[in-house]
């Protein structure tokens, strides 16, 4: 009978900023039984990692885990393998943070376990063909990615039972692909069939001269008891008892190897170049909606078939499309730029590692990217990573310029299109205001919570959206929990946790941020334009404003201004807008001054209104609400239509209030932005925000004018 190793390699992670009980449950449902499983089973090698958010956790929290993982690296059964600290998507980080954040985990693993790493875990198996120079001049030998990378140049299957050697300017490194096939049949499929394959894949005869092969798997320790059932399958049931004690009682002829120890006894079966890749799901959410959804149904149709043959030359997107599927993604990765090149700037050794640490943790990659697994939908993800960030700039603040009072206004590309943003900071506030796109606030930072108050999330079409609508229409939904069986997170079944989301599918045609400049007719009601149907009258909200004055004295200002048109019925009417926004360098005030001028010969009656899309954290909480002149409070997920104010308050009781004054009193909308996103556990609604708008009626002359000063004050 042949031999065969078997590489097995468990990625544990969770992200910046999660809740601390998931961290726990994730400990109790994966993470300790599995160490504890390894225990039982000493003939059962593998490699771990263990991201930095994970380990900072366990230090604090779970310390005893740590002792008994450094335990079984000192009998020789398990590799750690090292990463990026805070698990970024390497490629899209700067060279100096990617050698920071490599150099971090591999002296966090030598503290912690006494290791010296030679293999990398990739974040999202995210490759791009310049990373093995980076890699290897921080000491890795080998990492792994995913079949699909190796299949995309022309390999099979059959070509995987092994390493390449791949380089980057003469930069070496050793590459496994890890198969999907056991990604998804470890631990979905009875133990005897995953034995039986690898027994048949033992028992082809190999090539003259030929490694003996390995069977990789390197997946996440979290489907081995959290994903939705898997503690149930996996520990309750027994399957991972029952496969390791499988892979002992077969030691004969499957032989389980830690990777690292199998790169450094054997050689590699060639050298391979890789596209830029990731696994599988992963290329297919980077797509937008209608193309994700078309390549999903013709793999589905493919696989019905049988036609694995004309599967593996089927591809989809570049992670980095989710740059721009999701101007939200983009925003907070053009943010990391532009503050890791402050912090850098830092002289002081001991500020600068400060902040550094901060960018490095608002580097983790959940919130910049959208699959099965929430990402960017995630509010309390973005959050935290924001919340690094704007700690970092303002330490970098900090050290050039003083406690204050000071300020600077700064015109720059700051996301990278060519066109210009403004950069408003202060001691207190900093803002990032786009003229070409609606004069809209893009981000609002207040420092002394280190909170972007405009951390929202647009309603966006997503592929997945489909499958629901069809599902529903064909009655084919069930609730997560009763599914009566167990299924892995790829499974084909619509999976909801309450029904009834698909008629909350909203769709914004328009970015939602702060300052948003609406005309619409009079009648138009509050539900219409809660779910993005009203009809927009002017042309206003997203359309490009003309910067005509840039101050820093005696106060941070610009003046943004629009001629515009508002289209009523039997024409459009001319009409110029101008939007004045101040900042105070001594106190944590934001003034906005609006001037609407018609500038034809007929009069304009419309409706106008400012929105504001608050991205706080709330939702039906009570400890997040508005509060109205009549005293009521509001939770941020509120959906009415208010009477007429002059002043309100926006409240988390977490970190503070927004007090809002106008100078003419405004009606008001409010309503929670919801989106109704996939995930590991089905469809789910999911708050991203509370938009708040003011609307005054206008009935102006031509050549009138109408103003109105709005006072925004962090307290």
């Amino acid at each position: 009978m042949g031999t065969i190793y078997l590489a097995l390699a468990f990625h544990n992670h969770q992200p910046v900023g999660n809740f601390d009980w998931v961290f726990e449950e994730a400990y109790r449902r994966a993470y300790e039984p599995m160490i504890a499983a390894l225990e039982r089973h000493p003939g059962v090698r593998v490699a771990l990692h263990y991201t930095g958010p994970l380990r900072d956790w366990l230090q604090e929290h779970r310390p005893e885990l740590l002792l008994r993982i450094r335990r079984l690296v000192a009998r020789g059964q398990v590799e750690i393998m090292a990463g990026a600290y805070y698990e970024p998507i390497l490629a899209v980080i700067p060279d100096e943070d990617k050698e920071g954040q490599i150099r971090k985990h591999i002296e966090s693993v030598r503290a912690d376990f006494g290791a010296e790493p030679t293999g990398f875990w990739l974040a999202e198996r995210v490759w791009e063909p310049h990373l093995p120079r980076a890699l290897a001049q921080a000491g890795i030998a080998y990492t792994i990615v995913d079949d699909t990378h190796f299949k995309w140049v022309g390999l099979s299957d059959d070509d995987l039972f092994g390493y390449y050697i791949t380089e980057e300017l003469g930069f070496p490194l050793k590459i496994f692909g890890t198969s999907k096939h056991l990604r998804y049949t470890i631990p979905w499929a009875p133990v005897r069939e995953v034995i039986a394959w690898l027994r048949e894949q033992a028992e082809r005869p190999l090539p003259p001269g030929a490694p003996p092969r390995v069977a990789v798997m390197g997946d996440d320790g979290e489907k081995f008891g959290l994903w939705p059932g898997t503690d149930i399958h996996c520990w309750d049931r027994g399957w991972i008892e029952e496969f390791f004690t499988a892979l002992e009682e077969n030691a004969d002829w499957l032989i389980p190897i830690p990777p690292g120890e199998y790169a450094a006894r054997f050689p590699p079966l060639g050298r391979v170049y890789l596209p830029t890749a990731s696994y599988d799901e992963m290329t297919e959410w980077a797509l937008p909606p209608e193309a994700s959804a078309a390549l999903t149904a013709l793999k589905h149709q493919l696989q019905a078939e049988g036609r694995d043959d004309l599967l593996r030359f089927i591809r989809g997107g570049f992670w980095r499309v989710f740059l721009a599927k999701y101007p939200e993604v983009n925003q907070m990765h053009k943010k990391m730029l532009w503050v890791s090149r402050k912090a850098h700037r830092i002289p002081d050794p001991e500020r600068r590692a400060e902040a550094l640490d901060h960018v490095w943790a608002g580097q983790c990659n959940c919130p910049y990217w959208h699959g099965v697994f929430g990402g960017i939908y995630l509010f309390h993800i973005r959050e935290a990573n924001y919340q690094h960030l704007i700690t970092a700039e303002a330490i970098a603040d900090e050290v050039r310029y003083g406690p204050g009072p000071w300020a600077y206004v700064e015109p720059v590309d700051f996301d990278a299109d060519t066109r210009e943003e403004v950069v408003i900071g202060t001691p207190h506030q900093w803002l990032l205001i786009s003229p070409h796109l609606g004069g809209q606030l893009l981000e609002w930072d207040r420092r002394d919570a280190a909170l972007n108050l405009l951390n929202g999330m647009t309603r966006h079409r997503e592929g997945y959206h489909q499958v629901l609508l069809e599902a529903a229409a064909r009655g084919e939904i069930v609730r997560t929990g009763e599914e009566g069986r167990l299924e892995s997170i790829h499974t084909h079944r619509v999976r909801v946790k309450e029904y009834g989301l698909e008629e909350r599918l909203i769709v914004d045609w328009y970015r939602r941020t702060g300052l948003i400049d609406h005309v619409v007719a009079p009648e138009t009601s509050l539900m219409d334009f809660y779910r993005a149907q009203h009809a927009e009258w002017g042309d206003f909200v997203n359309q490009p404003y003309e910067r005509i004055a840039l101050e820093t004295e005696p106060v941070p200002r610009i003046v943004l201004r629009r001629d515009g048109h508002v289209w009523e019925p039997g024409g459009a009417r001319p009409l110029r807008l101008e939007k004045t926004l101040e900042v105070l360098p001594d106190r944590p005030l934001l003034r906005v001054t609006y001037r609407a001028t018609p500038r034809g010969l007929s009069a304009i009656r419309a409706r106008f209104g400012v929105e504001i899309n608050w991205g706080m954290s709330g939702g039906d909480s009570d400890k997040a609400y508005t509060v109205w002149p009549d005293g009521e409070l509001r939770p941020f997920a509120t959906l009415e239509e208010l009477p007429e104010a002059d002043e309100l308050a926006i409240v988390n009781e977490w970190w503070g209030r927004i007090l809002i004054r106008l100078d003419r009193p405004a009606r008001w909308w409010q309503f929670p932005v919801e989106a109704v996103s996939n995930s590991e556990a089905g469809f789910e609604r999911v708050y991203e925000g509370t938009s708040l708008t003011a609307l005054w009626d206008l009935a102006l002359s031509p050549g009138e004018s109408w103003e109105v000063t709005m006072e925004f004050e962090l307290a």
